[in-house]
């Protein structure tokens, strides 16, 4: 298990290789922008992630690209699974 600050986090650990990234200037609605900007600290993302990901979304619910492979990470707070793992030693 590998422990995340005070949180500690399992999960399978899968190595992927990146695509390249290429950059791609954008003329976007400000309205749209700042919608996107609000959901992106909503999710803890930059904006740039956000429009990745809906792109990304959008891709896989219309059939243009397969989702391959989604990696599922279970994250418990470290005080709560102290206390679980105590009690189950004695």
């Amino acid at each position: 298990m590998a422990y995340c600050g005070v949180l500690r986090c399992t999960a399978a650990y899968k190595v992927f290789v990146l695509a390249k990234k290429k950059a791609y200037p954008l003329r976007i609605n400000e309205n749209v922008l700042a919608a996107m900007e609000r959901w992106a600290a909503d999710d803890l993302r930059s904006v740039n992630a956000q429009i990745e990901y809906v792109l990304r979304q959008a891709l896989v619910s219309h059939g243009r690209v397969k989702l391959v492979e989604k990696v599922v990470v279970e994250v418990e707070d470290v005080a709560t699974s102290i206390h679980s793992d105590d009690s189950t030693q004695n």
